[in-house]
């Protein structure tokens, strides 16, 4: 078996489709799939450590990076910087580990746009129902009110870039789809793109043929 080149599974949802279970259970499935560690201009918060829960990085340094081509995407969220660093990524799929990115649509778009498109896998998961999607925010626990609010209006513009994914995915059922999300994970594994040694192993099968190795019977 040829060796592989790893892929840039990019995974979009609105709030409360299920987006950061399915994303763990993926890494359980293959401990090998590791989150991509955005780099952000904020200051850490308590117990976070630099190059594990983010990398962190000074205006002058991200807007550098920036101009340097260093970022697969960016964007300015409430005063700070965020992105993903191009580096380290090309260093995981060259070396045939698949890497996670749990972005938004516009994230989604700027990765398929860079360098690395012929690489990405994106993936969007849909809610069965709005009505479904609040039950799911509101059970939680976590946000106020008025957060759920802001979610739920913010749910139609992410839902409505669902076009733009190479797969869409209707989380009715965590179970299933989780069995779907991991046949669509092993079948990208074996594009061609995704296949480095398969040019050179047509190659010996036809050079193979042309030194007349070939006996037809």
């Amino acid at each position: 078996m040829t060796d592989r080149r790893g892929l840039l599974i990019i995974l979009s949802s609105p709030s409360g489709a299920g987006k950061s279970t399915l994303a763990n259970r993926l890494r359980d499935w293959d401990p090998s799939i590791c989150f991509s560690v955005s780099a952000t201009t904020r200051a850490p918060r308590p117990g976070e450590v630099d190059g594990e829960h983010y990398h962190f990085q000074t205006y002058a340094q991200f807007k550098k990076q920036v101009a340097d081509e260093g970022m697969l995407e960016h964007a300015h969220v409430f005063g700070n910087f965020y992105g993903s660093p191009r580096a380290p990524v090309e260093a995981a799929i060259e070396a045939g580990r698949d890497v996670l990115f749990d972005i938004d649509w516009q994230g989604a778009q700027q990765i398929q746009n860079s360098p690395l498109s012929a690489h990405t896998l994106s993936i969007f998961l849909l809610p069965p129902s709005i009505t479904e999607l609040r039950r799911r925010l509101e059970s939680r626990g976590q946000d106020t009110a008025e957060t759920i609010a802001k979610r739920m209006q913010k749910s139609w513009d992410e839902i409505s870039h669902w076009g733009g994914y190479d797969f869409v995915l209707i989380n009715e059922d965590l179970d299933d789809t989780e069995a779907r999300l991991k046949s669509i994970v092993t079948a990208a594994r074996l594009r061609r793109s995704q296949q480095p040694d398969l040019t050179a192993h047509v190659r010996k099968l036809q050079s193979e043929f042309e030194e007349g190795q070939y006996d037809p019977v």
